[in-house]
């Protein structure tokens, strides 16, 4: 018994030198304990501010640099966005704002025209600009309250009264020269209509008559009847092609062309020299007297 009573002290038992790094290691303990304690006591909370994160997110991705595709070629532009009202900022302004010179000049054609924007959505009828890039402009968009809705509907004025379904604007739509938001003026024309007839435009060259509506997919006669009285037509605006001059780029958009007919005009003219009229298209045997009265308004001798 003794004897065990001896050998667990000599166990307990520590040298000076021990018991000297046993407190050293106490004390090591407890300072680390308490760091977590000190740092609460003497640090700050940190508030975060939401708002101000916001807005930093926002500045940084208004000095973006983003890739547009432009008709022939893509181009890199840094963009600022910022918010503005599409009825009162200048052509710099829609610059920053990440808009082509075709683009800026489209809005500049329907505001010279008395053209105004009352709601957001009326940019992104502009047909230039496609959904992608609207998403973007759309957050820093800010109407003033001086345009609104109700003023839009008291200046389109009707000759004949209200009840009629044929009401007719006074003033008529040139159909080669309207934009999008323009033709939205016009009863029975809405957003597709619309994009549709510019689009039909743009590969004729503009109309040289009102009947050639017709040919816009969905436009049949009834609904030729409902638009006609509202629009006028200048002629004077069809852009024209020379078939002595023009190579296949220029004659291939042209939607009443077939590629074949194309070749055989330019092969036509390789083999016996230029045209002088309309009649010496007729000599080109792929075309025939339909094709010839349809291209007639679109060539020039």
């Amino acid at each position: 018994m003794r004897g065990f009573i001896s050998s667990v002290r000599s166990f307990f038992s520590f040298s000076k030198k021990e018991l000297n790094g046993i407190f050293l290691l106490s004390l090591l303990i407890l300072i680390i304990l308490a760091i977590p304690w000190l740092y609460r006591c003497f640090s700050k909370e940190q508030v975060y501010d939401l708002e101000k994160f916001k807005q930093e997110a926002a500045n940084f991705k208004g000095s973006e640099i983003r890739v547009f595709f432009t008709e022939d070629k893509k181009e890199a532009r840094k963009v600022t966005y910022f918010e503005f009202d599409p009825n009162s900022i200048g052509d710099k302004e829609w610059q920053r704002l990440g808009l082509s010179t075709k683009q800026i000049r489209v809005i500049r054609n329907y505001v010279s025209k008395g053209g105004k924007f009352y709601k957001k959505e009326d940019l992104k009828r502009i047909y230039s600009i496609p959904e992608a890039q609207y998403s973007l402009l759309e957050p820093y968009i800010r109407i003033a309250a001086t345009y609104s809705q109700n003023k839009y509907v008291k200046e389109i004025k009707f000759a004949k009264p209200v009840t009629s379904n044929d009401r007719v604007p006074v003033s008529l739509i040139e159909l080669n020269s309207a934009d999008s938001l323009l033709l939205l003026t016009v009863r029975g024309i809405g957003p597709a209509f619309a994009s549709r007839i510019i689009r039909f435009r743009d590969r004729l060259g503009g109309f040289y008559k009102l009947e050639q509506l017709k040919e816009v997919y969905g436009i049949d006669s009834l609904k030729f009847s409902q638009l006609q009285g509202q629009l006028s037509l200048n002629a004077g605006l069809v852009q024209k092609i020379d078939p002595n001059t023009a190579g296949f780029e220029q004659f291939r958009k042209h939607p009443y062309l077939t590629y074949k007919q194309m070749n055989a005009i330019i092969q036509y003219r390789k083999q016996h020299g230029n045209y002088h009229s309309i009649e010496d298209l007729k000599k080109v045997a792929i075309l025939n007297e339909e094709i010839i009265r349809k291209i007639e308004a679109y060539f020039t001798f």
